[in-house]
């Protein structure tokens, strides 16, 4: 009886060691994996995030409108002069709503400095309640075929707007029919010319609304 008394509680102490090491192994498999995604999935995404993180460097209070490091050297000088007309005692409206009308052709056709096709330029300078389907527009559209870049490697030719120009603007009234509501506007004529050749829009029309004393882009053509 003892012996085989021994025998069972040998057999126990095997099959506990058994369990031990088998537990021991499902634990540095679920390691391993673990490691594994966060190397190649979460850790590669967070560095993509981080090589194209946006910083603000200056605002225009009340207004909404930024400034940040990705910006160009145009856009910057457009938002300088844009910045300081605000920020005056005394705002000239015209200069306000030309200044509206470039930088959101600027940022538009300025796809260079893009991540990819859901990063939509001249957001900040659209009617809010136009915003949504302009955004889908664009996507659908002028940013349809920009190519991710998120690992900074992309190689696709995009465009960069070096100089704009105002042809033509006219004093008029737009509608808004959801409204049914008319605003002063102005109709602008622009050209423009990028950094090289490329078979993107050079020309266009933008409305720009005042609606209580701030511009918003309402339509482009």
């Amino acid at each position: 009886m003892n012996k085989t008394k021994k025998v069972q509680e040998k057999n126990t102490k095997k099959k506990s060691k058994k369990k031990i090491i088998i537990i021991l192994l499902i634990v540095v498999a679920i390691l391993v994996v673990g490691f594994l995604v966060y190397k190649f999935v979460f850790k590669k995404t967070n560095t993509s995030d981080s090589i194209f993180t946006e910083n603000t460097l200056n605002t225009i209070d009340n207004y909404g409108i930024t400034l940040s490091d990705k910006d160009t050297e145009l856009y910057k000088e457009e938002y300088e002069k844009l910045k300081s007309n605000l920020e005056s005692n005394n705002i000239d409206y015209d200069a306000y709503a030309e200044s509206i009308a470039k930088l959101f052709i600027i940022d538009l056709y300025t796809i260079d400095n893009k991540l990819n096709k859901y990063d939509v330029g001249g957001v900040e300078f659209v009617y809010p309640n136009n915003l949504d389907n302009y955004k889908l527009n664009v996507e659908d559209t002028l940013y349809k075929y920009v190519e991710n870049n998120g690992d900074n490697k992309r190689t696709q030719d995009l465009p960069e707007v070096k100089s704009i120009t105002v042809k033509s603007v006219k004093n008029t009234q737009y509608e808004i029919k959801s409204e049914n509501q008319k605003y002063d506007a102005y109709d602008f004529r622009l050209s423009w010319d990028y950094t090289e050749k490329n078979d993107y829009d050079n020309e266009g029309e933008v409305i720009v609304i005042n609606k209580d004393n701030k511009m918003y882009v309402v339509e482009k053509n």
